[in-house]
């Protein structure tokens, strides 16, 4: 059987259907889009939502060959094509300008706008033919001055309503503008300090291709957020904004179950469903349940070769994580109880707004949670009105994005860690102070965040991270000794100086811990874990048993001898 490849970072249409790379059909997204005739049309979907192949289906669909060579094949076999007359009489129907801002992600905006500008000429390079048009004579001079990069600020910022008017005079049809990733220089430049420039030019190339463009058909943007109306969209009374609230267009961006289910099933891996759905299911749109298409065919592509493969995080390698850092870091005792809520597999509501600004997400936490929301963090479990108000109830969609919060809490906490003294503690732990390690112990519990605590696990790692910074020490951890595995041991190469042995226990109710901690060390004794220390030349052990309960934390001490 014939191989049928993965599109892994392919976001061109021609390219995948041409070279039969396996497709999940998004192709009436045409048929709403000509149905619901909206004028400019503002979708905003996380990244890696299949967005720009979208984007790029609609040029192939729409767009009057620019070498004369029809493309209507390449929807040969889709659910367009059966719509109906009334949607394939416009296929090939339309001058088509298509431009992606994705460039602009630069340190400054000297190279960020030379990036725009140069991406701006190459759709003008790409119409060049129609120059040869002489109704377009007076146009000449402007025209390869912006398609020769010699242009000034001036020339751009109404290039693209200069581009629809020349093409209309070519083609006596209006054009169908298509902007990607509208977003990301306004993203990158609050980040890189020039905001300020930015916006005010995005805001008149939009107002001029967008507003006051009589030129234009219909016009089709994306990204990841709605940036506030009054900042980037002035006075746009044409947009229409689909967000992941709405109800239209849901199944368009991402993939449904049933389109998992069969791509699994193409590829004979239908036993791995369920994994598919813990890892990357869960976000939804409208009322859709939807599955992150790119996690989903990187997962695919591993299980080819190897069916018992484990899935990763593929999305945290390719998505800014930086809004998730911030809220950690910046976090109060409420946020740090609700992000504990979160990653423990609760929810938290709160109050939605759509009109963002990169200038306003610090402003309150409100901000980065609608953030963390808008752009895949979280996820829509219920929706209720109070007032004028929307609220969302919201949850970590899936464990891709749980190991995102728990890796960005594990660095957290490890820098948090870097910045304290912890002398005192170290101290107490190495000379058998019970009652100060406790009070120690107690008081970085208290400040950390935590998750799956109904674990020992989480308590395991919490104290790794504390003896991270023990100098001059060997920290081990599950290490085989007598007849088990020792949750962990500190020893010094120094044999005068006591190896200490901690085992911990989570205790089911407050009450308990002091009986978590008779329990430890029982199990140490029990267990042999001491046995063959003074093999190594220690004559004496300091064992702990920790008994944890939420925050809270008890210490019992015994220190015994070692027989030669």
């Amino acid at each position: 059987m014939t191989y049928t490849p993965l599109p892994i970072g392919i976001d061109d249409f021609e390219k995948i259907i041409t070279k039969e790379y396996y497709y999940v059909d998004k192709s009436l997204l045409i048929r709403d889009l000509l149905d619901k005739k909206g004028e400019v049309n503002l979708f905003t979907r996380p990244r890696r939502f299949g967005k720009t192949l979208n984007l790029s289906m609609l040029r192939y669909f729409f767009e009057k060959p620019l070498d004369g060579a029809s493309r209507k094949h390449l929807f040969d076999g889709l659910r367009i094509m059966e719509a109906g007359e009334k949607y394939t009489s416009e296929q090939e129907q339309y001058p088509v300008i298509t431009l992606t801002l994705k460039s602009a992600k630069q340190p400054t905006w000297e190279l960020a706008s030379k990036l725009l500008f140069r991406a701006i000429c190459s759709e003008y390079n790409r119409h060049e033919k129609i120059l040869s048009d002489s109704s377009l004579d007076k146009y000449a001079e402007r025209y390869r001055r912006i398609q020769s990069e010699k242009g000034d600020i001036s020339d751009y910022v109404d290039a693209l309503k200069f581009l629809s008017e020349c093409l209309y005079i070519h083609y006596g049809k209006k054009a169908i503008i298509l902007i990607d990733e509208y977003d990301v220089p306004l993203e990158n430049a609050y980040y890189a300090k020039f905001y300020d420039q930015m916006i005010a030019f995005i805001r008149s190339l939009f107002e001029s291709a967008l507003k006051t463009n009589e030129y234009l058909e219909f016009a089709v943007i994306t990204g990841c957020l709605r940036i506030s109306k009054e900042s980037i969209f002035t006075g746009l009374n044409n947009l229409k904004i689909i967000s992941i609230l709405n109800e239209e267009y849901d199944e368009h961006f991402g993939f449904v179950e049933s389109e998992v289910q069969e791509l699994l099933s193409f590829y004979q891996r239908e036993a791995q469903m369920d994994t598919m759905k813990e890892w990357y299911d869960g976000y939804q749109f409208g009322k859709t349940e939807v599955y992150n298409p790119w996690s989903v065919i990187n997962y695919v592509s591993a299980l080819i070769p190897n069916e018992h493969a484990f899935p990763t995080a593929a999305w945290s390698n390719t998505s800014s994580n930086s809004i998730v850092r911030d809220l950690i870091y910046r976090a109060d005792d409420t946020v740090r109880d609700e992000i504990e809520l979160l990653m423990n597999g609760e929810t938290i509501e709160k109050k939605v707004h759509e009109d963002i600004t990169y200038e306003d997400i610090y402003a309150s936490e409100d901000n980065l949670w609608n953030f963390l929301f808008f752009t895949g963090y979280l996820k829509q479990v219920a929706i209720r009105m109070a007032g004028v108000n929307r609220y969302v109830t919201m949850a970590i969609p899936n464990h891709e994005l749980l190991y995102i919060y728990e890796n960005t809490v594990e660095n957290w906490f490890r820098d948090e860690i870097q910045q304290q003294d912890l002398s005192v503690l170290y101290d107490a732990m190495l000379n058998g102070r019970d009652d100060v390690f406790q009070q120690e112990l107690e008081k970085y519990l208290q400040n950390t965040i935590s998750y799956m605590d109904s674990k020992e696990a989480f308590y395991h790692g919490f104290l790794l991270g504390l003896l991270a910074n023990l100098r001059k020490y060997i920290v081990k951890s599950n290490r085989e000794a007598g007849l088990g595995r020792y949750d962990i041991c500190v020893r010094s190469n120094n044999v005068r100086i006591p190896p200490v042995v901690l085992e911990l226990k989570r205790a089911k109710k407050f009450k308990l811990m002091n009986d978590a901690c008779d329990e430890a060390l029982e199990q140490i004794e029990g267990k042999k874990y001491i046995e063959g220390l003074e093999e190594n030349g220690y004559t004496e052990v300091i064992c702990y048993g920790l008994g944890f309960f939420n925050k809270q934390v008890r210490v019992k001490m015994v220190r015994k001898e070692l027989e030669e």
